[in-house]
């Protein structure tokens, strides 16, 4: 007689029932984000500062099926970030995406580069997370934090010192974040690209020797595109990667492992 192999399940890469918040998500990569959580089954609040964006985004996803949502929200105000997410039922997933950088040689950057870089990529992070963390624990629930981190956060750069600085740092506070929220069953994790063909970096782009330089750093020999992060960000967001926390999903084209 054959004894029946019990196969294992798949939990699968879908987040239907799940809300979602995506900071800077009226354009780039931000966007792809939250189609990609749409797509696969998320409600999803798309919040950032310009609400033209914000607008046609919202109707762009809605038009192809998904459910969206936008939020006017300037996420380095703490007051208005608690404020904003206190009001609303508790967020399964939330990426931090918005960012900046302002590439300087070191004797270039001014205090205000300085205070500006880190209020975006660093504080706000630090208080989006914090009040979404608490209407989770709040409301009992799990969920998935997923930093936007950069390779940037694991090697250095030329003018990049203050970026690096910025996330190297996200980088720290997602591993610590694992371990203090692991226990109520909330994952964090960052993503990594390498530098992506978006209408932000086109201007860098423009600079031959610049494209040059980083195309050399990738060992796929090109630049990455907008669609090949939004899979990574389904998948940590899903219970696909329920075993992943404080980790560092690379999206480099193997810039780092050189």
């Amino acid at each position: 007689m054959t004894t029946r192999l019990e196969l294992p399940v798949a939990a699968g890469f879908r987040v239907d029932g799940k809300r979602a918040l995506v900071t800077g998500a009226g354009r780039g990569l931000g966007l792809a984000a939250a189609t990609a959580l749409a797509q696969a089954g998320a409600a999803v609040t798309l919040a950032a500062r310009s609400e033209g964006e914000l607008r046609s985004a919202c109707a762009a996803i809605t038009a192809q099926g998904g459910q969206a949502e936008y939020l006017v929200l300037d996420v380095t105000d703490s007051k208005v970030v608690a404020a904003a997410i206190a009001e609303r039922p508790a967020f399964h997933i939330l990426v931090n995406n918005a960012g900046m950088n302002r590439p300087k040689p070191l004797l270039d950057t001014s205090d205000e580069d300085i205070d500006a870089v880190f209020d975006l990529n660093v504080k706000a992070t630090f208080y989006v997370t914090r009040e979404v963390t608490r209407r989770l624990l709040a409301a009992g629930e799990k969920g998935s934090i997923i930093n936007v981190s950069s390779q940037m956060g694991h090697v250095g750069g030329p003018r990049r010192t203050l970026y690096c600085a910025t996330k190297h740092a996200v980088e720290g506070m997602t591993k610590a974040l694992a371990w203090e929220l692991g226990p109520a069953g909330i994952r964090v994790n960052t993503v990594c690209p390498t530098f992506i063909e978006t209408a932000f970096t086109a201007p860098m782009f423009a600079d031959t020797v610049f494209r040059d330089f980083v195309v050399s750093k990738i060992a796929l020999g090109r630049i990455g595109r907008l669609d090949e992060v939004m899979g990574p960000i389904v998948f940590l967001a899903s219970e696909a990667s329920s075993l992943m926390t404080g980790s560092a999903l690379m999206l480099d084209g193997g810039w780092t492992a050189a």
